[in-house]
């Protein structure tokens, strides 16, 4: 069993009033789910009082947390079908995604992983970051496909993470949702936080993180629409949570509330979500450049099937 390691804090400032489970991701670098987990455990006190997850910080208070380190899971060399190189030179490769992999390795995830991927390919990769998510510096959910920029060289690294944080990243996503959105186009701007429903399903709550999707439509069908999507923010499962708070899921997302029996008619087993653009200042030469990613088979044929 891993050593109980223990760390004092004073909290500061930008933690002020934030939620313990989330500081508790950037102070001692866990996942929000083991930080939730230390936290059941009765391993933080905040001026001596034993806190839960939905506790908030106070600035200048001191914060204890007590945990067992784990070990980080490795990242494996492995050959991915349908993965494409889109681009590559000495600071970035771009990649189109396939379904069913994660961007990098995490505890409970064995399947492939994009990191793994390019591992398998030969890529070296910036060193920057936790050890297993060495030169991500975005991430897409392993059930969407689609394009995905990871840093090779350690300057393009920390300016790629500037870029995202500071919203200089243009993000274009293709979706088909259940119905039809109205208006046909619009802004959501809705606060994403955990669902407290549920340990792993993120839901539009009063606490959560500013998080703003801008939609167009580009086709009805008789039951569901292809959107463009332009994200402003990027939370975790930002898109599937802001459609399925309109009533407008995407299709084949049942985590989210999509219909079981159109995603079984159009062979779907995963959402209908895409990122098909990704635009960013590149790190070495100064310059916009973008990358575009054709919609993966399972998407395109359920396009099809819609379409008759």
């Amino acid at each position: 069993m891993a050593e109980t390691r223990q760390e004092f804090f004073i909290v500061p400032h930008r933690l002020s009033d934030v939620r313990v489970d989330a500081a508790l991701v950037e102070l001692i670098g866990v996942s929000r789910s083991y930080a939730v987990t230390i936290i059941a455990d009765g391993g933080v006190e905040l001026d001596g009082r034993v806190l839960r997850k939905s506790d908030r910080l106070v600035a200048g208070a001191q914060l204890v947390v007590r945990w067992q380190p784990k070990e980080p899971p490795r990242v494996i060399p492995t050959f991915v079908e349908d993965f494409k190189i889109l681009h590559d030179d000495d600071d970035i490769v771009v990649v189109s995604k396939p379904p069913g992999v994660a961007a990098h390795p995490s505890l409970g995830w064995h399947g492939p992983t994009v990191l793994g991927a390019l591992a398998g390919l030969g890529y070296n990769i910036a060193t920057s970051g936790p050890a297993e998510r060495q030169g991500i510096v975005h991430r897409l959910d392993q059930g969407t496909s689609g394009v995905m920029v990871v840093a090779k060289s350690e300057y393009a690294y920390s300016e790629l993470k500037r870029q995202f944080r500071d919203r200089e990243v243009k993000k274009i996503y293709h979706t088909v949702v259940q119905g039809h959105p109205d208006p046909f186009s619009g802004t959501i701007d809705g606060p994403i936080g955990r669902d407290p429903r549920s340990d792993w399903k993120f839901a539009v709550v009063a606490d959560g993180r500013h998080a703003i999707t801008h939609y167009e439509t580009l086709e009805a069908f008789a039951h569901a629409t292809l959107l463009e999507i332009e994200l402003e923010t990027g939370r975790t499962h930002q898109i599937r949570v802001h459609m399925a708070a309109q009533h407008h899921p995407c299709v084949g997302d049942t985590v989210y509330g999509a219909d079981p029996q159109l995603s079984m008619r159009l062979g779907l087993e995963r959402q209908w979500l895409h990122a098909v653009e990704l635009e960013i200042t590149h790190p070495a030469s100064a310059k916009r450049v973008s990358f575009q990613s054709e919609y993966a088979v399972d998407l395109a044929e359920a396009l099809e099937r819609l379409v008759v």
